[in-house]
């Protein structure tokens, strides 16, 4: 396994994660997430990703148990959280939902730590912009949660090039703790925000990425070339809105020239398509998701075949995946 800084904060993480979106919980339960955890360290994987959100906390349980159950040293993981979209929008429909106030964020953070039974998270995500409330509120009340040694780091999740700069100056102006990562989504059919729009802030402030959905919510496995699996995330009525990019008949044909290329290499295009993120540089790591331990260990098999993507390889890579990307 390698590991990467985080972005040019001293803090290494494993090139390939594990997160729990979508599937603690709903997928799978502590005895499950203990053994898929414990397999993923022993392949060196370090950095675990959670959310408030991920079924409505219940993620965050399921992982605070199997955490407690390993009984790892805190020193050998990393563990990560976000807010905003709120647990309980329909008790608390003012100051609890879709916001990053003040209020919201201070409270959040203590109910995560409850749930995962942790001291402190190593870092902490806005989970996405908040139009609505001051970036300055924001951007202390980050600064006010790391001083209280409640986090170690905060980032982003999804927000743009100029929302990134924006936090990043008032917290350099006011001599406040900075946004040291993005999270994007980021794979072969979605690259225009990874590679072009954020392409200033690599430089210029040191921006990391943690990059979520490199299967493209399970599209660069294959398995929805027969159309939407029962057990998949594509059937869940919550996550329909996925499915305009799951059943997208030129993502498919992509997808049958790509499983060609990778049957070439002799690897599964799964593996191929974590192996094309991984490869990119300026990604800290790729966060990944497991139902099973058959899923997981591929996808740790990721790792050795980075080295098979030459120019050649990339090349070809682009060329199916043209006009799918959203490059400019």
């Amino acid at each position: 396994m390698q590991y990467r800084r985080l972005g040019r904060s001293g803090l290494q993480v494993s090139v390939l994660s594990l997160g729990s979106w979508v599937t603690y919980h709903n997928q799978v339960d502590t005895h499950a997430a203990r053994e898929l955890m414990a397999v993923a360290r022993d392949a060196g994987v370090n950095f675990f990703d959670n959310a408030e959100v991920y079924a409505g906390g219940k993620s965050e349980e399921v992982m605070g148990e199997a955490i407690r159950a390993l009984g790892w040293p805190r020193l050998s993981y990393v563990i990560s959280t976000k807010f905003f979209w709120g647990l309980n929008p329909g008790e608390y429909p003012v100051n609890a939902r879709n916001t990053l106030n003040r209020k919201y964020l201070m409270q959040a953070i203590d109910g995560s730590l409850r749930r995962l039974g942790l001291d402190f998270v190593d870092l902490v995500y806005c989970h996405r912009p908040d139009p609505n409330t001051p970036i300055e509120e924001t951007v202390w009340a980050m600064h006010d949660m790391i001083t209280q040694g409640k986090a170690l780091y905060w980032g982003t999740s999804e927000w743009s090039a100029g929302e990134i700069r924006k936090a990043w100056n008032v917290a350099d102006r006011h001599h406040l703790h900075k946004p040291v990562v993005e999270q994007p989504e980021y794979h072969l059919f979605h690259r225009h925000r990874v590679e072009e729009e954020y392409a200033p802030l690599y430089d210029a402030i040191g921006t990391g990425l943690t990059t979520w959905s490199p299967l493209a919510s399970g599209l660069l496995t294959g398995k929805y070339k027969a159309g939407i699996p029962k057990d998949s995330r594509g059937a869940m009525a919550n996550l329909s809105f996925l499915l305009p990019g799951l059943t997208d008949p030129k993502r498919h044909e992509a997808v049958a020239h790509l499983e060609v290329l990778a049957a070439e290499l002799g690897v599964p295009l799964a593996q191929l398509a974590i192996a094309w993120v991984a490869r990119n540089p300026r990604v800290s790591t790729v966060i990944t998701g497991a139902s099973n331990l058959s899923q997981l260990q591929q996808n740790l098999g990721s790792v050795a075949v980075v080295d098979l993507l030459t120019p050649e390889v990339l090349a070809r890579i682009d060329t199916i995946c043209a006009g799918l990307t959203g490059l400019d």
